[in-house]
């Protein structure tokens, strides 16, 4: 027999799925770089001729990131055309070639050892398994990277920088939104649904010590990539009376887990890390609920935010691809290449484009600010670049179906935490 809360998962999950799988897929091949030093005297290497620089993205195009994948890669074009049509950086023009991987490992190692002989950095890899998997090669091969990941094992690579915070740093955000906010005291339980691996892992490590410190206990529901209906998870939580749930998952999860949860009765406070909200989510049956009882913890803020340097890139990207979606996938596509743009200008001015020597030009950059969002610091690798993060909510009503609730801030406990790390 159907019940009427199974047709509902049903719906959900399916509305979900059709939602978050569309994507489209790009890629270029492109020529050798030039090792010979250039005309003008600046030290080149792979990637770089006199005429052309050649960045990668390792992308998701047709996997469960493939919607995120497709923004991060039109805003990194938009932001390579803004700058060619400036005159480019250090009197080359910018190129950049975009390999889809689909969120499958192997496909992004094939598709690493493709473009890697022909770029100089990657301004984009999507996905802590990949880039887990990509470590030592890039290590090697002294390939500037910006993974579109926040899992604090890829810090403490010379040539890998998370951009922003880290996971665990979000959910001690979280934790601590929840206590301030939300009525959470000591003696609490706070569920945390987990995808299995490097994401769900160190945010596990966040919340299990926020909630330790503030005497909480965190119950755990380790996922996979592939579920896509919670109700088993959301029956554990609610038999163990939870009063708050953290998810760190992907979109379809985090509709999954406030659809049921509502369609059950637990209507607790849900904070999820910036990569389980999607604005196709406002259009799925799951979208009251998600207004009612969703928040996020970002680096970034929304891109509906009252930032001047946020409307003017969302005003460029609206006018560049109309009628595309712009959500979180777009700012910190251009942020990254805004900070890669640095990178590369940086280098150049110190007379050499060679890959280690953009490693080093982005070293040097301890207090770097694109007006998207915090200030960056770079200078220490084992350490995430910004340990300031914001809360946002859902709104279907706004540009990327978010506003912000709090401005960027350091959540008491942080320090302590990252020192005890270090």
């Amino acid at each position: 027999m159907n019940h009427p809360t199974h047709r509902t998962r049903t719906v959900l999950a399916a509305a979900v799925a059709a939602l978050l799988l569309a994507g489209t897929g790009c890629s270029s091949k492109g020529d050798g770089g030039s090792a010979a030093d250039g005309a003008d005297g600046v030290k080149a290497g792979p990637g770089v001729t006199d005429k052309t620089i050649k960045l990668g993205a390792l992308t998701d195009l047709t996997g469960p990131y493939a919607t995120l994948g497709k923004s991060i890669v039109q805003a990194q074009q938009m932001w390579a055309d803004e700058t060619n049509a400036k005159g480019g950086i250090c009197g080359r023009k910018i190129e950049i070639v975009v390999k889809d991987h689909g969120y499958d490992v192997q496909k992004a190692v094939t598709a690493y050892a493709d473009i890697s002989p022909d770029v100089v950095a990657l301004p984009q890899v999507i996905g802590s398994p990949v880039v887990a998997a990509l470590l030592d090669d890039i290590e090697r091969d002294k390939v500037l990277t910006f993974p579109q990941a926040w899992a604090a094992s890829l810090l403490g690579k010379d040539a890998v920088q998370v951009i922003g915070t880290t996971y665990d740093l979000d959910m001690i955000a979280a934790v601590d939104f929840l206590t301030r906010t939300k009525g959470l005291k000591k003696g609490d339980k706070i569920g945390h649904v987990y995808f299995e691996g490097d994401y769900g892992a160190n945010a596990l490590e966040g919340s299990t010590w926020a909630a330790g410190k503030a005497r909480m206990k965190v119950v755990g529901q380790k996922i996979k990539a592939t579920d896509t209906d919670l109700s088993a998870q959301v029956s554990a939580l609610r038999k163990e009376g939870v009063k708050a749930i953290l998810i760190s998952a992907g979109p379809a999860q985090t509709a999954s887990l406030v659809g049921v949860a509502t369609s059950r009765g637990l209507k607790v406070p849900v904070v999820s890390s910036a990569p389980g909200f999607a604005p196709q989510l406002m259009d799925t049956p799951a979208a009251a609920a998600l207004e009612a009882m969703l928040n996020v913890v970002s680096a970034a803020p929304a891109v509906s935010a009252d930032v001047p340097g946020v409307q003017k890139m969302v005003a460029a990207y609206q006018k560049k691809y109309p009628g595309a979606l712009v959500d979180s996938g777009v700012l910190s596509g251009y942020n990254a290449a805004q900070l890669m743009g640095a990178d590369l200008k940086k280098a150049c001015d110190n007379g050499s484009l060679a890959r280690e020597d953009v490693v080093a030009a982005h070293r040097s950059q301890n207090d770097i600010d694109t007006g998207l969002g915090s200030p960056q610091d770079f200078s220490d690798m084992a350490k995430p670049a910004s340990s300031a993060t914001y809360v946002l909510r859902p709104d279907a009503k706004a540009v990327g179906a978010m506003v912000n609730v709090e401005d960027a801030h350091e959540a008491p406990g942080v320090k302590e935490y990252l020192a005890a790390k270090n």
